[in-house]
């Protein structure tokens, strides 16, 4: 693209073949979806084995708290936090033995997930002795079926809140108003994040109770928008690197089981249509280029004209590349994979994030093309090498 803001500063992360050039920002964009988190924090640490500096991390729902953890943290230690909270999450359900049969293996993750139903999650949320139905209307008790508080303890063990606040890494998470239904953002920039804020955007009813922040109460943020991709491209200010880590697929199979039709729901329900969104960003930005391109062949005595200044503002751009890494679900995975915290699920996710990184590196000549020329796009380099949008 021509007549694009240029970069401020080179950094250079370690590829396979080459290094990649990392642009002013580097921003990671994580989605909602309880159990299949694990799967985030395997790409973080395949991030982290590249050299990928990260600027800026964006979270809702099961994203925000590794989002947390990745902002409260010092590089060195982040993976190791990430490790002790998803090895708490599933402490409780240990590495059963694996059987070769998919309908054995799908019977022994439904049970994991019955026995999170019944038993809550070490460190997360824990059922309630008395049911919300019996509970004095207007209190926490009677508007959840289990009690989060256990999270605030793990959260306050693991982060550092000022360096979260204070910190080189910008933090955002979503969340909605209970009352008004409007979605918000809490962002570093503007906020002093703690524990509540983290807690509000994975407060997903009626499982878990809203959180009360400055008297107002929240829930998860998913209810809305469950990707902070919006979020992120609307406040860029500099060149951009956004790595979109979506836990839930857009695009999969035809359902054949009434365990496929609850799974399938739940994706389609999730994935809040990010691809949609990257869709929507490219043709804007062409648009973007069309009017420059009109722009500059105007005769000089437009170039004060006032619609000639604003229409020049409101074309520059910084270019931004996003790359897609998708969780896709293994076939014994129906839909109750988002709270399935078992330790052998959970450590198959976490590879498989590690493995989407390993992937996406191994495929990345385009993504360093396009940050070396400010070329703008969105990529799935775990797919094949090639982009998925290019104005």
């Amino acid at each position: 693209m021509a007549d694009i803001i240029p970069p401020k500063r080179k950094r250079l992360a370690k590829g396979p073949a080459a290094p990649l050039p990392l642009p002013d920002c580097v921003a990671l964009v994580l989605q909602g979806g309880g159990a299949l988190g694990s799967y985030q924090a395997g790409v973080i640490e395949g991030l982290a084995a590249s050299e990928i500096e990260i600027d800026w991390v964006a979270g809702i729902s099961i994203g925000a708290i590794n989002a947390a953890i990745v902002a409260g943290n010092p590089p060195e230690r982040r993976v190791e936090r990430l490790g002790a909270f998803w090895d708490k999450m599933t402490s409780a359900l240990p590495s059963f033995p694996i059987f070769m049969n998919d309908q054995m293996r799908e019977f022994l993750h439904e049970w994991s997930a019955g026995f999170v139903l019944a038993a809550g999650v070490p460190g997360f949320f824990s059922p309630r002795f008395i049911s919300p139905m019996l509970a004095v209307p207007g209190t926490p008790e009677a508007m959840s079926f289990y009690d989060s508080a256990p999270l605030k303890a793990t959260l306050d063990a693991l982060i550092d809140w000022d360096l979260l606040n204070h910190g080189p890494v910008r933090l955002s998470v979503g969340a909605v108003d209970v009352e008004s239904g409007n979605f918000h953002y809490f962002d570093t920039t503007e906020t002093k994040i703690d524990a509540r804020h983290i807690m509000a955007s994975g407060a997903l009813p009626p499982g878990l109770p809203p959180i009360e922040i400055d008297g107002r109460l929240w829930w998860d943020g998913g209810l809305v928008s469950n990707t902070p991709l919006t979020h992120v491209l609307d406040h860029q200010t500099d060149a951009l690197l956004a790595f979109q880590i979506d836990l839930f697929s857009a695009a999969t199979e035809r359902p054949r089981t009434i365990m496929d039709v609850m799974a399938r729901e739940k994706e389609i329900r999730f994935s809040s249509r990010t691809r949609q969104v990257s869709d929507q960003v490219m043709r804007i930005r062409k648009d973007r280029e069309l009017a420059r391109k009109v722009i500059a062949k105007l005769p000089e005595s437009f170039a004060d004209d006032p619609d000639v200044i604003a229409l020049r503002a409101q074309s520059q751009e910084h270019p931004v590349n996003l790359v897609h890494l998708i969780y896709r679900a293994n076939a014994w995975e129906g839909g109750s994979r988002d709270f399935e915290f078992s330790a052998r699920t959970m450590r198959e996710h976490w590879e498989a994030g590690q493995q989407a990184v390993a992937e996406t590196m191994a495929n990345a000549q385009l993504v360093a093309h396009n940050i070396e020329t400010g070329t703008s796009a969105a990529f799935d380099l775990t797919v094949k090498p090639t982009p998925l949008h290019i104005p």
